[in-house]
């Protein structure tokens, strides 16, 4: 404000307008401009202007907005789209709002009822204790640590519970789902399908954001047959015997570190072979895990598709976690993107979705929003389960 008030003043003293803008580095449109303000409004004209637009070319007239509001006063119960027909029908003069906009309206006024779905809870699930091999595997991440060439190296493990027998200790480049799917594939072709395995409540295995807490890579495991097992978040404990092959892993193949990943991996299968072939194991009466260990019965051969012969549609997730029914669509969950689930009518416009033979939750065509049951991928505790 101080250097147009000596702007004006130098053209008040008679000053050139050409000369004062050229001292000033401004352009004589917008000298004339502020000498126009000036003589308009007086010192007020040289105060800064709000930038603000005078008006939104799309903003809703208040007197809609007061009336949108006015109504769902009166009717507590009606949502957007009976809102926006009775403005429709009563109010022909006024251009009617689309129905989001009508629902961003009740929703600034505090008029919405949100019903956010509970984020999921890692609980843990019921643990087993099986004798026999293959009834139960176990698998985790061993600690990250940094290769010579200074990249990190995250080992995947997995082993047999009852026989203690390492199946698989891969060095990967990252926790990545992708990674994890190849690592177990190989495994399951080799030496076939387990009961169950068992797992923390870390991704990949898990996902804290998604419903029940499954992952892409869990749904991959109850496809194949396999249940899911959990211990509780902080009680590594509960899977004391592969947190046990880490500890044994860290000092016979990671101290020191391999120059790269292939020579990492090239000495966790040679202590792969160690442990289960050459290295007596004192919980098993120093007999060797190979000794007792079999391959499943269970021969790994892929997917099948699932058909829902009860119901009375079956529909493909998309890629983004949803149901697309007509205009409708339902928000599954990402962990079941491109996998088919059953939809059946259990009430008059109510729909239960099913995933293999299990019930997910319901939904209502009104809000289109999925209301998920009890967990249906809780294991039964078994007659051997300490639980």
């Amino acid at each position: 404000m101080d250097e147009r008030l000596r702007f004006v003043a130098r053209l008040l003293d008679g000053e050139k307008m050409a000369v004062v803008c050229r001292d000033f580095g401004i352009s004589r449109k917008t000298g004339y401009k502020i000498y126009a303000r000036y003589r308009d409004c007086g010192l007020d004209g040289l105060c800064d202007r709000s930038r603000r637009p005078y008006r939104h070319a799309n903003q809703l007239p208040f007197q809609v907005e007061k009336l949108i509001v006015q109504i769902r006063r009166e009717r507590p119960s009606w949502g957007a789209p009976k809102i926006r027909e009775k403005l429709r029908r009563q109010y022909h003069e006024v251009q009617t709002p689309a129905i989001s906009t009508v629902h961003a309206v009740l929703f600034r006024h505090g008029l919405v009822n949100q019903h956010r779905r509970p984020r999921h809870k890692a609980q843990g699930t019921a643990l087993s204790r099986p004798l026999a091999p293959n009834d139960l595997w176990c698998a985790d991440y061993k600690g990250e640590f940094m290769l010579a060439d200074r990249r990190y190296c995250y080992p995947l493990t997995i082993s047999d519970f009852a026989s203690r027998y390492l199946l698989t200790c891969e060095a990967l480049s990252s926790t990545q789902a992708t990674y994890a799917f190849t690592a177990f594939e190989r495994t399951f072709r080799e030496f076939g399908l387990p009961q169950a395995i068992r797992t923390d409540n870390g991704v990949p295995f898990a996902s804290p954001n998604a419903l029940y807490g499954l992952s892409r890579l869990a749904v991959w495991w109850l496809r194949l047959g396999i249940r899911i097992e959990r211990i509780k978040p902080g009680h590594p404990e509960q899977n004391g015997r592969h947190e046990r092959i880490h500890l044994t892993l860290k000092k016979e193949a990671t101290k020191p570190a391999a120059q790269n990943q292939l020579q990492q991996q090239a000495r966790f299968d040679d202590f792969l072979d160690v442990y289960n072939r050459d290295r007596p194991h004192q919980a098993l009466g120093m007999r060797y895990p190979a000794e007792l260990y079999q391959t499943s019965g269970r021969p790994y051969r892929g997917l099948t598709p699932l058909e829902y012969p009860f119901h009375d549609r079956t529909a493909t997730v998309t890629h983004c976690g949803r149901i697309c029914l007509g205009k409708r669509k339902i928000n599954l969950s990402l962990a079941f993107a491109g996998q088919d689930v059953g939809i059946k009518e259990v009430a008059d416009r109510i729909w239960v979705v099913s995933f293999m033979h299990y019930d997910l939750g319901f939904f209502d065509h009104e809000t289109g929003r999925l209301e998920p049951v009890a967990n249906p991928f809780q294991p039964e505790v078994l007659p051997m389960s300490p639980a």
